[in-house]
């Protein structure tokens, strides 16, 4: 089944309420503080792939395929894949070309060692979008799956897209539509702005996720641009405890988020996204689409 409407008039009567009260002295609702650090720092990236894996690579694993194709990603090549994770890109990447003719990076160390102990023969690097450890004019094609939006500097890792790509080299950058089109986030983030008004919903954050913004950059760089493309996938979840398992991993900003709320509140929020998805009793699946871009460096 897919994730039906949310249900009008959220309360606390879910068969998933948390103990307690939630309300004030005054019988209004409680807000609870939103947490600090890693939100605002590391992003939650600082975890097993496994983990990542069981959140996000239930949709990243089809989506690589999708970028690859958007890319032209064929043989013949030589692709890095810039913010690699443990690999779901990478994966695609090597069964497309090979592992010789596939390099990749990524700032999270334990990412690195993951993503090369899954495809050994690839050539994994730690470092960032903005300072890519490989050497100039060594790639045909860069590609940044789920990246640019956490980039502190999108112009110099375009910058950095572009000396490491041989003339003609091209880059395709996918970022998430995190406001509309990516149901699993944006149902977190409503159930979390329920509990919680001041939680720091990414998408409010997080750039690139809107219609020609990738375009835009890429533009402004002098690049050639191709027609902005978008990009669906699905991802099938065997219950709720299937989905929310991955936000008690603590991957990403809203896993961040989660992990750090108290118990009380985090089953607040838990019992608001299960009404968010419609109260969901069995299999379900969530559907997401990314804005993906691609450009021909400059001369």
């Amino acid at each position: 089944m897919s994730a039906a409407q949310r249900s009008p008039g959220a309360s606390w009567d879910s068969p998933l309420e948390a103990s307690g009260d939630h309300r004030g002295e005054d019988g209004g609702m409680q807000t609870p503080p939103s947490p600090q650090g890693p939100v605002d720092g590391g992003w939650g990236f600082q975890i097993p792939g496994s983990d990542y894996d069981s959140f996000m690579g239930r949709y990243s694993r089809p989506l690589a395929t999708l970028v690859a194709d958007a890319a032209d990603v064929n043989a013949g090549l030589t692709v890095l894949d810039v913010g690699c994770g443990p690999g779901a890109l990478t994966g695609e990447l090597v069964k497309r070309l090979g592992v010789r003719s596939v390099m990749a990076c990524d700032p999270s160390a334990p990412f690195v060692q993951e993503c090369s102990a899954r495809y050994p023969g690839v050539d994994v690097r730690p470092g960032s979008a903005e300072d890519i450890p490989f050497d100039d004019a060594s790639v045909d094609v860069v590609l940044a799956q789920l990246v640019l939006h956490f980039v502190g500097d999108p112009q110099r890792a375009l910058a950095q897209f572009r000396r490491v790509l041989r003339p003609q080299g091209r880059a395709a950058v996918c970022v998430w539509d995190a406001a509309g089109g990516m149901q699993m986030l944006r149902a977190f983030w409503d159930a979390a702005l329920a509990v919680d008004p001041a939680a720091p919903d990414e998408s409010r954050h997080l750039r690139f996720g809107q219609a020609g913004e990738i375009d835009d950059l890429f533009a402004a760089g002098g690049w050639a641009v191709l027609p902005e493309s978008t990009l669906t996938v699905s991802a099938a979840y065997d219950d709720f405890d299937d989905l929310w398992s991955g936000f008690l991993a603590g991957v990403g900003p809203a896993g961040a988020y989660c992990v750090g709320l108290s118990e009380q509140h985090r089953a607040a929020v838990r019992s608001q996204l299960f009404r968010e998805l419609g109260s969901p009793t069995g299999d379900f699946s969530l559907d997401a689409v990314a804005r993906c871009a691609v450009a021909v460096a400059p001369d």
